[in-house]
């Protein structure tokens, strides 16, 4: 009897998509190992590998564009918008390769966070056709105005073509899909206990002074790390291969380790909002540092859910890259509502997934 398949699709954009899309796959492996899982993605393969400990189809296709950036904070809308043409015009073509695909594997159901055109590629291979979300790009591309409007309405008309939409906590409405399933954050869990990790990267410091500076896969070319010199008996932990060499900052480079498996050992994660990391933080009740982002809708969206949900900060893009850094000194602001978000939504989407394959 041959393996049931899931074909699981992540946008072209960043790490965070991959890690949330990963996140699910892994509690899917350990609900049900018999399920095999073909992850459509261009993230590479080392940061999928250290989220699903299990085997899985590698398949480097990009079905969407995402947003191009030269950094975590920095968009190019007219390469975006050069791309997102070339993706229309040979929309007939992918879908025409991925069906043949899903086909040739047998594939029963389609996953996807959040490329427009798997609910297209979902309906042509005849399955269902599922997404995971807390925003859609028409939400993202709309107000940009322009070119990006008539974008927005074919994403929109692609969405609903879904059959069913997880829909993550800190979203948009998401109101052109008709079949909405409302779960908790998605998220790695911590691999390591906190004295292998002070061990493995010589920590000293205590909790209080120990802070995890991460800016996701495209990072930030130009982080202010001269300001670390004014901490300088606090320690700091980067992700950021092209960090500067300092003494009370640890560069971790070890792609087995991931910033959630650092997470307990800090007294704040400063980062820039993005969904991953913000519920990656929120389940592990760490508070958040987040430098305001310009331009991208779904920021303040992520910026409001922080101040509602978790402890934190919200720092002005100036102030983050030209100020002191006093907001290290100052205590993170609480939550507006005494109750926590559902943290179940690995095990909700992913249980969905067993089941429909039952």
């Amino acid at each position: 009897m041959s393996r049931p398949v899931l074909y699981f699709a992540v946008t072209n954009h960043g790490f965070g998509h991959a890690v949330r899309a990963a996140s699910v796959a892994a509690t899917i492996q350990r609900l049900n190992p018999e399920i095999l899982i073909a992850m459509v993605t261009t993230a590479p393969r080392w940061l999928l590998d250290s989220y699903i400990p299990g085997d899985y189809l590698y398949r480097p296709r990009a079905l969407d564009v995402g947003v191009i950036q030269a950094d975590s904070l920095n968009m190019d809308k007219t390469t975006t918008l050069e791309k997102l043409r070339d993706i229309q015009r040979r929309h007939h073509d992918i879908i025409a390769g991925e069906v043949n695909f899903i086909k040739l594997n047998r594939a029963g159901l389609v996953l996807a966070d959040i490329p427009p055109l798997a609910a297209k590629i979902a309906h042509y291979a005849g399955v269902p056709g599922w997404m995971m979300s807390n925003f859609g790009w028409d939400f993202i591309y709309r107000p940009w105005g322009g070119e990006f409007v008539e974008i927005a309405d074919w994403i929109g008309e692609c969405f609903r073509a879904c059959d069913r939409l997880f829909r993550l906590p800190l979203h948009e409405p998401m109101s052109a899909f008709t079949n909405i399933s409302d779960v908790g954050l998605t998220g790695g869990t911590p691999k390591y206990s906190e004295a292998q990790l002070r061990q493995t990267f010589s920590l000293t410091a205590p909790r209080e002074k120990t802070i995890l500076l991460t800016f996701g896969g495209l990072g930030l070319q130009a982080l202010p790390y001269h300001r670390l010199r004014d901490f300088p008996d606090w320690q700091f932990l980067t992700f950021d291969r092209n960090a500067p060499d300092l003494p009370n900052l640890r560069k971790i480079l070890d792609t087995a380790y991931r910033p959630v498996d650092v997470m307990p050992l800090c007294d704040r994660v400063v980062s820039k909002p993005g969904y991953s990391t913000f519920a990656e933080a929120l389940r592990l009740d760490v508070p958040l540092v987040s430098v305001t982002r310009e331009g991208f809708a779904e920021a303040q969206i992520l910026l409001d859910g922080i101040q509602e949900w978790g402890q934190h900060q919200i720092i002005p893009h100036q102030d983050f890259f030209a100020g002191d850094w006093q907001f290290l000194r100052e205590s993170p602001n609480p939550p507006k509502q005494a109750t926590k978000l559902p943290k179940d939504g690995n095990e909700a989407i992913a249980q969905a997934v067993v089941d429909f394959f039952k």
